[in-house]
């Protein structure tokens, strides 16, 4: 961690000794006694309300009070994160962090808050890898390959993704950094209209989820190079991960909860009990897995140390490539 996140997650992580026994108890007996809202700042249908929506009916069930999904796109996610920030800290307006945050905390620089110090950590739910393909007509079959040939054709490959600073991008520049080579960024608008100009010969390659490629790499339209996880995926166990040629090389996107600053820690406790209880639940499991992701669970200090990490390895990335936001 560089100082300025180290303190600011220090701070906020201290801070929660203070409350009164009495008071922790208080809060965590009536808690949840109305409806909580969790706000997704992507649209309906996309991975990150997808798994809300698991996770908010989990939730319902379990405290037998509603958990509703509240969809708030915008600017990257940014709208939704701000207004999490300046709801009552009370516990019932929540965030749905995803790993767009941790990069937009670099890219734009007139955020009106700062995600790290003003979102305080409840629970990580889960992480998807992507995958990294081409189209067919790139004469590579391995990611060995795939560098040779792009250090042999600098400037002449196009690297497509699914927005300027999306998780995809910078994972793509990422890749490039560290294997040394320049391809042409070619950013869309989502990733259906990049993959139809990928599977048209349009572009050559592009880092995005398994959920929106499996089908093509099935049916031969797409080939699969490498995975961007630390490891393999289960129903592509042939492919190899970036960091088995490019040691250190790891990009996935994660999502979790959140809660304004100053929500008392009981609360954030007894969310993050119960979060860690459905993603360890075998049906939340298997649905999430259906989507290609791993549920990995963990402290409220636990998730934010991986947002500070990936909000600095980030930085490091955005600051470097000079990529500015739309």
């Amino acid at each position: 961690m560089t100082v300025p996140y180290r303190r600011q997650f220090l701070h906020l992580a201290a801070g929660s000794a203070l409350l009164p026994a009495l008071s922790r108890i208080a809060w965590a007996q009536a808690y949840p006694s109305r409806p909580t809202r969790i706000i997704v700042g992507f649209p309906a249908g996309g991975p990150n309300d997808i798994f809300a929506r698991i996770l908010g009916q989990w939730l319902s069930e379990r405290f037998g009070q509603p958990f509703v999904i509240e969809n708030r796109p915008g600017a990257s996610s940014n709208i939704a994160a701000e207004a999490v920030v300046r709801a009552p800290p009370d516990g019932y307006t929540l965030l749905f962090v995803a790993q767009p945050s941790a990069i937009n905390a670099t890219l734009y620089k007139n955020l009106r808050f700062n995600f790290v110090r003003d979102i305080a950590p409840v629970a990580s739910l889960v992480r998807q890898f992507m995958i990294m393909v081409v189209h067919p007509a790139v004469p590579v079959k391995t990611l060995p390959e795939f560098i040779a040939y792009a250090k042999a054709n600098p400037g002449k490959i196009s690297m497509a993704s699914v927005g300027i600073g999306s998780t995809p991008h910078v994972a793509g520049e990422l890749f490039k950094m560290m294997a040394g080579i320049d391809m042409i960024h070619v950013p869309y608008r989502g990733a259906a209209p990049a993959v139809t100009d990928l599977i048209a010969g349009q572009v050559q390659v592009l880092f995005t989820g398994p959920p929106t490629l499996m089908e093509h790499i099935k049916t031969g339209k797409l080939r699969a190079l490498a995975v961007t996880g630390a490891r393999r995926l289960e129903n592509l166990p042939d492919v190899p991960t970036v960091g088995e040629f490019l040691t250190g090389y790891e990009a996935n996107t994660w999502f979790g909860i959140g809660a304004p600053r100053d929500t008392p820690q009981p609360i954030i406790e007894k969310l993050n009990s119960a979060i860690n209880a459905a993603i360890t639940d075998p049906a939340v499991a298997a649905r999430f897995a259906a989507l290609s992701g791993f549920v990995f669970g963990g402290t409220p200090a636990d998730f934010g140390r991986l947002i500070v990490e990936e909000t600095e390895k980030w930085a490091k990335v955005i600051e470097s490539t000079g990529i500015k936001p739309e």
